[in-house]
């Protein structure tokens, strides 16, 4: 059964538009992940780390037909591919950095996954986007809907919709 699953793009290295373009590409060239809506991308500021650039951030969401485990093996997969190493600094630059944020009501709390991400509730850079791909979500845990969160994120930093630069 196809489970509506979030994911929260991030990238402040290289070339991030690309980054998240690619790893938006790269899943969904796995078959049983379908149906793709994207968020526009946003421009945050870094959080915990201040002295790194500015990320750019997105909100995906997918149908997948398997569990939430294996999805993390893939999104784990896919940053390693896009140039992520396994052991990074906690909140500093990268390349990709990819985050499960919810399958579906599924609530899963092991040492290697928690869904719903923990920490989505108190983070502009993931409630914009996600508001504005499904604002009427309901998060399990929170048992609310994402644009409920996000009116009363505690979160100051400012996001910033981003504008696609083309060349002239």
């Amino acid at each position: 059964m196809s489970e509506p699953t979030f994911l929260s793009l991030g990238s402040n290295l290289g070339d991030r538009e690309s980054n998240l373009a690619s790893a938006i590409s790269a899943l969904g060239t796995y078959p049983e992940i379908h149906d793709l809506t994207s968020a526009s991308f946003y421009e945050s500021e870094p959080i915990g780390n201040p002295d790194q650039p500015p990320y750019l951030n997105t909100v995906v969401e997918y149908q997948i037909d398997f569990s939430p485990e294996y999805l993390l093996e893939i999104t784990q997969h896919t940053e390693e591919m896009l140039g992520r190493p396994r052991h990074h600094e906690h909140h500093g630059p990268r390349v990709i950095d990819i985050d499960i944020l919810c399958c579906g009501s599924q609530i899963i709390s092991t040492d290697s996954l928690k869904i719903p991400h923990p920490e989505m509730a108190v983070r502009n850079f993931v409630l914009i986007p996600f508001a504005e791909i499904a604002p009427d979500f309901i998060v399990p845990g929170w048992n609310r809907p994402v644009k409920y969160l996000l009116d009363r994120c505690p979160d100051t930093s400012r996001v910033y919709k981003h504008l696609i630069q083309k060349n002239a």
